[in-house]
């Protein structure tokens, strides 16, 4: 019986995928996670010493962003066929952020002034004691214009942006030597394979990297428990409480509802493809880590490869619809908290504010605070001194927002990618069943040397070669573009 390559690497999927329950990757962090907060609830003193642990790994999974956006980006323009599709992308993108920007922050409005948690607080904003970190956040969201994120987006050197961590100048620079590349034709070639290839060693490190997610999780979680308290959910409970609950109705009812109305797809299914992102970034308190996940994995259920590269590193600085919900709904518990009366009309401009300031801050260290601070002292009417009365539980509300914008990206880049009809939607229904698995996307270097030896053989045989190369692999179907011509970055395994 012939094998084609295509059975084999089939053959070699299923065997991986019955690997026992506690080598999959997500069971270990899941398994962390639990040990991290025992840990830091019965020993405390123990647990904020590994607080290096969980700082190291996100600092491992930081250093290789930076080099996944520009090499996608450039690999993703550099294969789309006319540029002015490059820009279409981009403008319904920016689009889809901001109006998606705007109901989460209106949602975020509604819950408070349903609730209205910060009545009775009685907060005496001269009374608060503003040092520290939270001093700090103040007087830079003091001195924060909403312009500067424009000005910010041009670095003052090729390499600034990758030793500052600065996503928004890193998307800059590969979007202007993607075109660039483009342009000169012929002559960019080479470095367009050079691209494709680089990119392949620069997933097979953060696989590397990956495997030890579970103990950067479990040191993450450790120092926060340790360091905070389970004590300190108890002061402003209530808040955290209907943070979450919005979060999680915006969430399913409103992502879910666009992707199940629009996309035709299943929220819930979406959750389980991602389980092992997910799971990361409730352990390590921020969506970073998993963003080199996210692209791999949008590629492999159908989304071409740039539309992953345009929209997911530009979603993660403009596309913040769990940072949005916080920014309204801390606004206006500090406003009720500081008897400051705020009207519709006022709470509005509160909107249109926040919609400015939010976007000054991103990529920045704190960043959420100083767009809180920036938006108060904006409109003047709401002191920003309050901000100290939600310093002390932010740790806590820092996991909803990450696991929020992440669920937001993951939506909107297959929004867009249905949008711009560069979705295979068969494909993209079999890997969220599950009938697909992660396992079975093959790197570009096994694709492009497969699509070689079937074109030969088909050839010699005398056929006409398929155009999607083997069909031993199609499981696509041929709703949708596709990407199954696109290169598929390695995949991620513990």
């Amino acid at each position: 019986m012939t094998h084609t390559p295509g059975s084999e690497r089939a053959e070699q999927a299923a065997r991986i995928s019955a690997k026992p329950w506690y080598r999959q990757l997500y069971v270990q962090v899941l398994v962390a996670i639990v040990i991290g907060i025992v840990l830091g609830w019965r020993w405390p003193d123990l647990a904020t010493s590994m607080e290096p642990i969980g700082t190291t790994f996100i600092t491992a999974m930081k250093m290789l962003i930076g080099p996944i956006v520009f090499l996608t980006i450039i690999g993703g323009i550099a294969g789309v066929a006319d540029l002015r599709k490059v820009g279409l992308t981009g403008v319904k993108a920016l689009t889809y952020f901001q109006v998606g920007t705007i109901v989460a922050m209106v949602t975020g409005l509604a819950a408070i002034n349903i609730f209205r948690l910060g009545d009775g607080v009685h907060a005496d904003p001269s009374t608060l004691d503003t040092s520290g970190d939270a001093g700090d956040y103040i007087e830079k969201g003091q001195h924060q214009h909403w312009w500067e994120f424009l000005t910010h987006i041009v670095p003052d050197s090729f390499f600034g942006p990758f030793v500052d961590g600065d996503i928004l100048q890193v998307i800059f620079l590969a979007v202007i030597f993607g075109v660039a590349i483009k342009s000169v034709g012929k002559v960019g070639e080479p470095v367009i394979a050079g691209v494709n290839r680089l990119t392949e060693v620069v997933f097979k490190v953060l696989s590397f990297v990956m495997k030890a997610a579970p103990l950067g999780a479990f040191g993450a979680m450790a120092y926060a428990i340790g360091k905070f308290g389970l004590s300190t959910l108890t002061s402003l409970g209530s808040l955290i409480l209907l943070f979450y609950v919005t979060s999680a109705l915006f969430v399913v009812v409103v992502l879910g509802g666009v992707l199940a109305a629009y996309v035709k797809l299943n929220i819930f299914q979406l959750f389980r493809y991602f389980k092992e992102e997910l799971l990361l970034i409730l352990g390590t308190s921020t969506a970073e880590p998993a963003l080199p996940g996210l692209m791999r994995k949008l590629q492999h259920m159908g989304v071409e490869r740039s539309t992953v590269g345009l929209v997911v590193p530009t979603g993660y600085s403009f596309n913040l619809d769990g940072a949005a919900i916080y920014l309204s709904l801390a606004t206006l518990y500090i406003a009720q908290a500081t008897d400051t009366p705020l009207t519709v009309t006022q709470q509005l401009g509160l909107l249109a504010v926040m919609l400015l300031t939010s976007k000054g801050a991103a990529g920045v260290a704190g960043g959420g605070f100083i767009a809180l601070t920036a938006t108060l002292s904006t409109v003047g009417t709401v002191p920003a001194a309050g901000i100290m009365l939600v310093f002390g539980i932010d740790k806590f509300m820092s996991e909803c927002r990450a696991l929020v914008n992440f669920s937001g990206n993951a939506v909107a880049t297959l929004f867009i990618a249905k949008w711009e009809n560069t979705l295979d939607l068969a494909r993209a229904r079999a890997v969220l069943s599950g009938k697909v698995r992660d396992e079975e996307a093959p790197s570009a270097a096994l694709a492009e040397e497969d699509s070689r030896t079937d074109a030969s053989a088909a050839v010699e045989a005398g056929h006409k070669v398929p155009a999607h190369g083997d069909p031993g692999d199609d499981d696509t179907g041929d709703e949708g573009a596709g990407s199954a011509a696109a290169p598929v970055p390695a995949e991620v395994k513990p």
